[in-house]
């Protein structure tokens, strides 16, 4: 009985976690890749420029995301925005 209240709740869980996480466009690109991020680089840059903040994003980052081919979702910032550093 005390088993099968744990896999109520697991599966309850996963069912809500997956409900209301992603868009069908976010889990599309998901499925596509194997990890969330590209790169231990893709990952930092992701916490440092998270929603609701302004984004910092230098000519090392656009590099970066070219040569390991990070994927997700855009940030777009004006060419006098970008830094040197």
């Amino acid at each position: 009985m005390r088993s099968n209240l744990w896999r109520v709740l697991l599966i309850g869980g996963v069912l809500v976690a997956l409900a209301g996480c992603a868009s069908n466009d976010e889990w599309a690109t998901w499925k596509q890749h194997p990890t969330h991020y590209a790169s231990g680089d893709h990952g930092f840059f992701s916490l440092r420029n998270r929603e609701g903040k302004s984004a910092t994003v230098t000519r090392d980052d656009i590099a970066l995301a070219r040569d390991q081919g990070w994927w997700g979702r855009p940030i777009t910032v004006a060419q006098e925005q970008i830094l040197e550093r």
